[in-house]
């Protein structure tokens, strides 16, 4: 469980506070949606006044702005909205590798979950779990109380990667699943078929959802550091392939970077955000560069 608590660390969240994302970022462009376009009604939060216009309901009127300018101005309020988040976690077998790493691929993935789903419990906005393999195996409903990061960790503290996996179906099933427009944070090591996976993104993304991509892997699958001659197995399979790690590195080193950077082109070209990462970036750092980009040039 210490694995799990480790993004409850005060210095954690003053590093991600401390950005005034809560203002900036989450509110504005994370969980209202990175794509959605603010809509005008009367609700919660003041934003700016203008004039007032025949039709308009007089009630409105801000009579401390016309005592100070002699003329009529309405209040003009940005309704405020919960976005509804979806957790997607990655169940494979895959997940749970790591050389060198104190974190497996999914214990990292579990601390990027928790963290976000601190920040958007703190927002009042609902969040859910759904984990997957070949299918999606399970689900916890969104909520925005803040017992839910409670449910949450608890709910993956129980788990252990163990399926393989289909990531394209699962993906779909979900699509087929969501009724209203959402933000779904995946985390995956994408260890599939890029073509599948990048189709049932779209589908996604075509639904109207806001779709995050934190594609994590062990820093030894990003680097290569093996020397000699070395067996390596597929984690899902089981088959296993010995080869001399000097002479394959070149190649493996060029195929690992062309495959981040299909991800990285295609998710651009449908407005997916694509956040490649390894597991030797702390967690706490890696989200919020994340976020401080986001701010900056989203």
């Amino acid at each position: 469980m210490a694995t799990l608590e480790k993004y409850l660390k005060p210095e954690v969240i003053r590093q991600i506070s401390r950005l005034d994302l809560r203002a900036q970022f989450i509110v504005k462009g994370f969980l209202q949606g990175l794509h959605a376009s603010p809509f005008h009604g009367f609700s919660v939060e003041f934003s700016e006044h203008r004039k007032y216009t025949s039709g308009d309901n007089p009630d409105d009127i801000d009579w401390l702005v016309y005592a100070k300018t002699d003329k009529y101005y309405v209040k003009k309020f940005e309704a405020e909205t919960n976005l509804t988040g979806y957790l997607m976690m990655d169940l494979s077998a895959s997940m749970a590798y790591s050389y060198e790493q104190e974190l497996t691929k999914f214990e990292y993935s579990i601390c990027l979950a928790a963290a976000l789903c601190y920040l958007m419990i703190h927002q009042n906005d609902p969040v859910g779990l759904i984990t997957f393999g070949e299918k999606i195996i399970d689900s916890l409903p969104p909520k925005s109380k803040r017992q839910q990061i409670g449910n949450i960790l608890s709910h993956l503290a129980k788990l252990k990667p163990r399926e393989k996996t289909d990531i394209g179906r699962s993906l779909n099933q979900l699509a087929a699943m969501l009724r209203h427009s959402s933000l779904v944070m995946i985390f995956s090591d994408l260890l599939a078929d890029p073509d599948e996976v990048i189709a049932s993104l779209r589908r996604l993304r075509h639904g109207g959802h806001d779709v995050i991509l934190f594609h994590v892997l062990d820093q030894a699958e990003v680097e290569f550091p093996f020397e000699g001659l070395v067996e390596l197995e597929d984690p899902e399979s089981h088959e296993s392939l010995e080869l001399n790690a000097d002479a394959y590195r070149s190649d493996y080193l060029e195929e690992i970077q062309l495959f981040r950077l299909t991800y990285e082109r295609e998710c651009r070209q449908s407005g997916i955000d694509y956040v490649p990462l390894d597991t030797s970036m702390q967690f706490d750092r890696a989200l919020t560069e994340y976020l401080v980009n986001r701010r900056n040039f989203g």
